[in-house]
């Protein structure tokens, strides 16, 4: 189940990036769960990676790797986070990143690797040794789709975004694709993004891009407000275009098209949360921060009481009104927050609004994509968080997650 149809668009060819997708076995027989990505020589790579003190042995080893050298290669399994597994699963990482790189003739500290699935259970690393020289011949320049399916764990449908960006040092390609669907909370949100442009641009400032992008689109979502211990995006410049990123207009607008992607990619999890039958987002404006509306925000959004309420169309104002109170603004105001669902006025004065009409707050809440409007009137920042529903399949998928 998920909100809304959404097929996966046409994903252009990123020039200076390959990608190759195949069924290892990882858990599951003949499903596509290994994806490798080459790297033309040149190219730069910028991570972000979960904040979770269980960082799984695939996350600790892509750090140190882009600490130490120049990637040309990523690795990417599903159906086995390799989390919690101590040394071993450090070897299962190094034993793959070093397949790999005897394959395609490179260091195995130029392999990033990434993992994501069930937490507790040591990486297959012999099947993906196997499968791997199959995902070396499967590498095109036209990978994208295969890739975008071949990463998903409980997710739907893939989710992919792409878009050509005119600059003046010439026209630019980003595409990017992403998994998750629950374990999904900021601090990298159990989600994988990759995103990859043939712009030329300098490393310190890829790293700045990408994290300013997350900031306002990973960072931005939650389904059940679990951080997982793998969570990492991925932003890769081949610089194959020979278009070099460095005016300052050229810069605004590329960071407006990466901000925009990232965006739709965060919001496509949101959409397809383990048994979303709606999406909502949350805009918090009037803030005196940008953390205090990241904090009411947040509240609201991952409130199991406001969930359920929305997956019954209910509008329960009263829990709104609630989550907002306990997000842990001392000195709010309450007489001066106004809260809306949608066009509906709910919350205002301490109380109910006098415009408030039953009748229109359920039509709104009914609807597959639903904004809560929250102005806390105490300043000039603002924020939206997108998050989903919590419904009956929710829990079944969880409960059944490992059978």
């Amino acid at each position: 189940m998920a909100v809304g149809e959404s097929p996966l668009p046409t994903l252009h060819a990123v020039p200076g990036l390959r990608l190759g997708t195949v069924a290892a076995g990882v858990r599951k027989v003949g499903e596509p769960d290994l994806v490798v990505m080459t790297l033309e020589a040149g190219s730069r790579m910028a991570g972000v990676f979960t904040r979770n003190q269980f960082r799984a042995a695939p996350v600790r080893s892509a750090e140190a790797h882009l600490r130490d050298d120049i990637p040309r290669a990523l690795i990417i399994n599903t159906g086995n986070a390799n989390a919690g597994t101590g040394p071993a699963g450090e070897r299962a990482v190094d034993q793959n990143c070093a397949r790999l790189a005897s394959i395609l003739g490179c260091r195995p500290t130029q392999v990033i690797p990434f993992s994501t699935g069930v937490i507790g259970e040591l990486l297959p690393a012999e099947r993906i040794d196997a499968a791997l020289p199959a995902a070396v011949d499967a590498l095109s320049d036209n990978g994208w789709a295969a890739a975008a399916d071949g990463i998903r764990t409980t997710d739907t449908r893939p989710k992919g975004r792409s878009c050509r960006v005119e600059l003046e040092a010439g026209p630019v390609t980003l595409t990017g694709i992403a998994k998750g669907s629950g374990m999904i909370r900021p601090d990298m949100a159990t989600m994988l993004a990759y995103i990859a442009t043939d712009a030329d641009i300098d490393q310190p400032l890829l790293r700045n891009l990408l994290r300013d992008a997350v900031a306002v689109s990973f960072n931005r979502i939650s389904v059940d407000g679990d951080t997982s211990t793998n969570d990492a995006c991925a932003l890769i410049a081949t610089g194959a275009s020979g278009s070099k990123l460095s005016a300052e207009a050229d810069i605004r607008r590329f960071a407006d098209a990466l901000d925009a992607l990232c965006i739709e990619l965060a919001r496509e999890i949101v959409a397809d949360g383990e048994g979303a039958t709606r999406e909502l987002a949350v805009r918090v404006t009037g803030a005196g921060s940008v953390a205090e509306a990241e904090r009411v925000a947040f509240t609201v959004a991952e409130s199991p009481l406001v969930k359920t309420a929305l997956f019954a169309g209910d509008p329960n104002w009263g829990r709104i009104l609630a989550a907002v109170g306990r997000a842990g603004i001392d000195d709010l105001e309450v007489d001066r927050v106004r809260i809306h669902i949608d066009d509906c006025a709910i919350v205002e004065g301490g109380g109910l609004s006098p415009d408030y009409r039953e009748s229109l707050a359920a039509e709104r809440m009914a609807a597959d994509r639903v904004t809560f409007r929250i102005d806390l009137d105490r300043g000039d920042d603002e924020v939206t968080v997108w998050t989903c529903d919590f419904s009956y399949d929710y829990v079944r998928i969880n409960a059944e997650y490992r059978s």
